[in-house]
């Protein structure tokens, strides 16, 4: 006859294993794309995960014969912009959603949370013409203007301003405080965790982003990470360790920013709870 103690530490076992297969499949690509970045020509097909002579040569090739640190700027500078004035606007938008009392407040809100439900290319064609006819297309703008809102961020924050106690607000408007006083000096200091995870949301967001960078850039000095890697596929099919290795270094920030910032991710989600 099992005992209670017998079946909790089974259950335990059962959920460290499959925890632990759950970890090898994530881990296993990601592992195989970065020794595969090591390895000469032929041997990115082989079942060996490690090169058997380790070489950087792929690396030399993908920074010297191709333009790909210009891929890797202009991600950088687009992902870092944007997410500089969305978490900007976000926040001010969450922050009267959550806590300015006025007629329609959340009405507003609701309708913006709608948004969530519609996909990308559902609105991809509108947004074309609408970026066609402002004369942003090819240009830096066209990049990161049409991807500064979204609705995830100000949803994020705004749960986030709800839990914040209304004595510190109080506080601040006896001492003669107005909003925009509040917001600044009391509601931005208090939202450093919350948008630390946005950031990172944000910048990984737009670091991959493929579609709608290749629907408006005709240019290849405007050429994001993602299209560069797309290019290594068309040009060099039949040598796929320039392929994985312009891979493997574009997935270098989106690790580091996950190591940084895991705490803060875990926090905001926890945080998202409807009230």
């Amino acid at each position: 006859m099992t005992t209670p103690d017998t079946r909790r530490r089974r259950a335990r076992l059962g959920l460290f294993l499959l925890a632990t297969v759950l970890a090898a499949l994530t881990v296993f690509p990601l592992l195989w794309m970065v020794t595969g970045a090591f390895k000469g020509p032929g041997e990115v097909g082989g079942t060996n995960l490690l090169p058997q002579s380790p070489t950087l040569d792929n690396f030399d090739y993908v920074f010297t014969q191709v333009p790909f640190l210009r891929y890797l700027l202009n991600s950088f500078f687009v992902s870092a912009v944007v997410t500089v004035i969305a978490l900007f606007f976000h926040s001010m938008a969450a922050y009267a959603l959550a806590r300015l009392r006025f007629p329609g407040r959340d009405r507003i809100f609701l309708f913006i949370f709608a948004t969530l439900l519609i996909t990308f290319p559902a609105v991809l064609v509108p947004l074309f013409v609408i970026v066609r006819e402002l004369g942003m297309l090819n240009s830096y703008a066209g990049l990161i203007v049409p991807a500064i809102f979204n609705a995830f961020g100000i949803f994020l924050l705004r749960q986030f301003y709800i839990t914040l106690p209304t004595e510190l607000e109080e506080a601040a408007k006896i001492d003669g405080a107005g909003y925009w006083r509040i917001y600044f000096s009391v509601i931005l200091p208090l939202s450093r965790p919350i948008m630390s995870a946005l950031a990172v949301f944000f910048f990984l967001a737009n670091w991959n982003s493929f579609i709608w960078p290749l629907v408006i850039t005709g240019d290849q000095e405007l050429n994001v990470v993602q299209l560069g890697i797309a290019s290594f596929q068309q040009q060099y099919s039949g040598k796929w360790e320039y392929v994985i290795t312009a891979a493997a270094v574009a997935a270098v920030p989106t690790m580091l920013l996950f190591v940084f910032f895991q705490r803060q991710i875990v926090e905001s989600i926890k945080t998202a709870g409807i009230k």
